[in-house]
């Protein structure tokens, strides 16, 4: 018999995992002094929340922003309604499930990957139907390049929410990385139709059309 998971006790893990990454510490600053400059790698970059979200309003459907963002005039009436459905997608009812996300998040923002590896396996594990504990996963994943961990997560986001935008590019990402231009282009122009105001995939769908469809004559 497998033991049963309690919110007691991922309360307790994320508590755990909190205090030691709270507790690690820092680089010396002399011994970064002493090291010479490295150029910075390209950083990946996935289509994600923004850091403030605002409150979720009751009786405004999904259906119903999506068809707003569609509809929106110019790129901060569209970038205002993406941030509610955002903050949809990441509302969850259970206290548990927002610290452990939380915790997650600032994990990954301090490239402490294992540990939010552990945090986002809980996440999943608790609430199976909660399309950003997937999400976040798949992004953690890809940010590690371990494509097919993040391609079974994205599925599994896109099973719950077909028009998640954000896992529909960082589906075409994984495409285009992994030499498959042609699914590349079709993650990025249903992306694009489901949210026409997205940052960059204007431009990979433009050189991607070129390479995959020939030039128009």
């Amino acid at each position: 018999m497998k033991p049963i998971v309690t919110s007691r006790f991922l309360l307790a893990l994320a508590a755990a995992v909190g205090a030691v990454f709270l507790l690690t510490p820092l680089a010396p600053a002399i011994a970064q002094q002493a090291q010479p400059p490295v150029a910075k790698p390209q950083q990946k970059k996935l289509p994600e929340a923004p850091d403030k979200l605002p409150r979720v309003e009751r009786g405004k459907s999904l259906d119903f922003l999506f068809g707003a963002l569609k509809a929106a005039p110019d790129a901060a009436s569209a970038k205002h309604v993406e941030a509610r459905i955002w903050a949809t997608w990441t509302q969850v009812n259970s206290d548990t499930t927002s610290l452990l996300m939380s915790r997650a998040k600032a994990a990954m923002g301090a490239k402490k990957m294992d540990v939010a590896l552990k945090l986002l396996d809980a996440v999943v594990k608790l609430r199976p139907e909660y399309v950003e504990g997937w999400n976040q996963r798949a992004t953690l994943f890809y940010l590690q390049n371990d494509y097919d961990n993040s391609l079974q997560d994205i599925r599994q986001v896109l099973a719950r929410e077909p028009r998640h935008f954000g896992a529909l590019a960082g589906l075409g990402l994984i495409m285009q990385e992994i030499g498959d231009e042609k699914r590349a282009l079709d993650a990025f122009r249903k992306a694009l139709d489901v949210n026409p105001h997205l940052e960059r995939i204007p431009e990979l769908v433009k050189t991607l059309s070129e390479k995959v469809e020939g030039r128009d004559i």
